[in-house]
């Protein structure tokens, strides 16, 4: 097994741009920090601050910042998605990055496979109303397809009382099942991803 440490990429994708405060930046800080805990190198980058164009190829023309994006997640060992519920569901901004990543589909490596194998995800969802168990199915889904692998209880959400206000930043600390279920999720996120280093999935 490589002593090279693990890469981690964390993509935030609220609806705020930066520098306001953000519930769903609150939480990928959050899910940074257990990486850390775990010797794993973070980078955070809010994706709405970036000029994601919208399409299904690796690169959409000029302008487009995603191939940048792309190169850090190629680069990374553990991709971490984290987003808000609105009417429901994930964030269109989320959605902007599962469609990019469709491109993936079609991309192979230097042994024939899927070039997002031997890579891990884990999701982060925050919310006021109900939908969080929604929005980490459908993005578990499409981030597996497109060839990332998810480890056992590989997600954390906070959602508020449904009709209300109260925002996950509004607290005056982290519940503790939300805490909980950060550690889990990012200590599973590096055990996972250092098996897939030490002999990953094989060829066709």
């Amino acid at each position: 097994m490589s002593n090279q440490k693990l890469n981690a990429l964390i993509l935030t994708c609220t609806l705020t741009p930066s520098p306001k405060a953000s519930s769903s930046e609150l939480l990928a800080g959050q899910m940074a920090a257990g990486l850390a805990a775990h010797d794993v190198r973070t980078e955070s980058l809010r994706i709405v601050d970036y000029d994601v164009k919208p399409g299904v190829l690796t690169d959409m023309g000029p302008g487009d910042d995603w191939p940048n994006i792309r190169a850090k997640i190629l680069a990374s060992d553990i991709l971490v998605l984290v987003t808000p519920i609105w009417v429901g569901n994930h964030s269109s901004v989320a959605q902007r990055v599962l469609e990019r990543l469709d491109a993936e589909l079609s991309e192979t490596d230097g042994q024939g496979r899927p070039i997002m194998f031997d890579k891990v995800a884990i999701v982060g969802v925050v919310g006021n109303e109900d939908g969080a168990h929604h929005a980490i199915a459908d993005i578990y889904q499409s981030l597996a397809e497109v060839g990332f692998s998810i480890p056992a209880q590989g997600s954390s959400y906070w959602v508020g009382e449904a009709m209300h206000t109260t925002d996950y930043q509004d607290l005056a600390e982290t519940p503790e099942v939300t805490a909980n279920a950060t550690q889990i999720s990012t200590r599973n996120a590096v055990h996972l991803a250092n098996l897939l280093r030490a002999g990953g999935y094989p060829a066709g």
